[in-house]
């Protein structure tokens, strides 16, 4: 209701007025949304995590930990709402929602009794000012590479978005405050340059030595070997980032052992496709040309049949022949389509990706069920199919704000099953 009465101010100012007073605007929103929920971050243990890469899988292992401990939790990220047992998909299509919903959903974190809120906090986030009035506990770095330059105007800016959330956990009253960072990411030092009382930072080191497996690996954490369920070296750095914050709320390394290995993967994230077929196939998110390196990495003995696509809207134009470069170092085979074209020709999008493959064999079907089943057809024993770009974001946005329901999983699902019955 407040937030109609707000969007039609909004649409009665002259647009060069508004951008004006856009601070203004988005930080009497972050108050009023505060007050309005009596200030509830003030009376939760609250664990922002940010970073490129990673937030999502890092906040779903510290839930994972914490609840192992004993503690309840309250969980608000890109993939689901989550307080206490309650749990529903997040359908925004924002990592982190508006201010109201934010606070709102603080508020009723507190009133269940729960010992923690992990929020997921993003750049975009920051430009409007949805972290403020959030008092932060602690804060967990996990990476930094280029995104979203378009909105922030460059690198630099976009760093300095994160950097605001530090500074948001410095001036958070009069809580202790602990701040977690990945010491083998470039920006390391910025986000360590600050008054925090409790820094603690993780390497790859610490979970040395290691084994990747296709289908899982083997780590060590402390005095602990763990057997985790997860792929890929990135997921490495995620149960250390989880396991480094767990230690700072005194849960042993049994425990963090125990969650680990009761983990099972997110939807979305190196997210296994099992229908009984006799090759891999894998759905995952990955949307930088670094998450996409990393996610083909982590299948490096098979043959990989590629899917993916960009998004529109003019966001990061610069990293779609970027990222068709990285899959055309990896992929033996590549299937370019639409992924969420918002107003921009799908055609252009994919155009603009066709200029990063220089070598591997590629062709473009625009329809993305028809991409998927194609991939699926052409696969054999052995071959690793890679589906990414979307996860489990439930629509496709289309010209128009039109959405398109949709799930990468549950495609592939329904196309796998029409090829095979086409065989029998």
């Amino acid at each position: 209701m407040l937030s109609d009465i707000l969007y039609k101010i909004k649409k009665l100012i002259p647009e060069k007025v508004f951008t004006s007073l856009q601070p203004i605007y988005h930080y009497f929103l972050s108050l009023l949304g505060a007050l309005i929920y009596f200030f509830p971050s003030r009376k939760i243990f609250i664990v922002g995590i940010t970073g490129t890469k990673g937030k999502t899988s890092t906040a779903e292992l510290v839930n994972a930990m914490l609840e192992e401990a004993g503690f309840k939790t309250a969980l608000l990220g890109t993939l689901r709402f989550k307080i206490g047992e309650t749990s529903e998909m997040n359908k925004q299509k924002m990592t982190m929602p508006g201010r109201f919903f934010v606070q709102q959903f603080l508020r009723k974190a507190v009133k269940e009794k729960c010992d923690y809120a992990i929020v997921e906090m993003t750049s975009q986030g920051v430009l409007q000012y949805r972290h403020k009035f959030i008092q932060l506990n602690a804060l967990i770095f996990t990476n930094l590479s280029p995104e979203h330059i378009e909105s922030h105007g460059s690198y630099e800016k976009y760093v300095q978005a994160k950097l605001e959330i530090v500074k948001a956990l410095e001036k958070s009253g009069d809580k202790k405050k602990i701040i977690i960072v990945n010491e083998d990411d470039q920006e390391a030092p910025k986000f360590l340059n600050n008054n925090i009382e409790e820094k603690r930072t993780y390497s790859i080191d610490e979970g040395s030595p290691f084994e990747l497996q296709k289908n899982g690996m083997t780590m060590t954490f402390g005095k602990e070997k763990i057997n985790a369920h997860l792929s890929g070296k990135f997921n490495i750095y995620n149960i250390l980032a989880a396991a480094t914050f767990a230690r700072t709320q005194n849960i042993s390394e049994k425990t963090i052992k125990n969650a680990v290995e009761k983990f099972r993967g997110i939807r979305g994230r190196v997210e296994k496709i099992e229908e009984g077929q006799d090759y891999t196939i894998i759905v995952d998110y990955a949307h930088t040309a670094d998450s996409l390196e990393k996610l083909y990495e982590a299948f490096p003995d098979s043959k990989k049949i590629c899917v993916l696509g960009n998004t529109g809207g003019g966001r990061d134009r610069w990293k779609r022949p970027v990222m068709a470069g990285v899959a055309d170092k990896h992929c033996d085979y590549i299937i370019l389509t639409d992924e969420d074209p918002y107003d921009e020709d799908p055609r252009e999008i994919v155009r603009e990706m066709e200029e990063g493959i220089q070598n591997k064999e590629y062709e473009v079907i625009m329809d993305r069920r028809k991409a998927i089943h194609k991939a699926l057809s052409v696969a054999k024993t052995g071959d690793t199919v890679l589906i990414t770009g979307k996860g489990t974001d439930p629509y496709i946005m289309k010209a128009n704000n039109v959405k398109l329901d949709w799930d990468d999983a549950e495609v592939a699902r329904e196309e796998f099953h029409k090829i095979k019955e086409s065989v029998y």
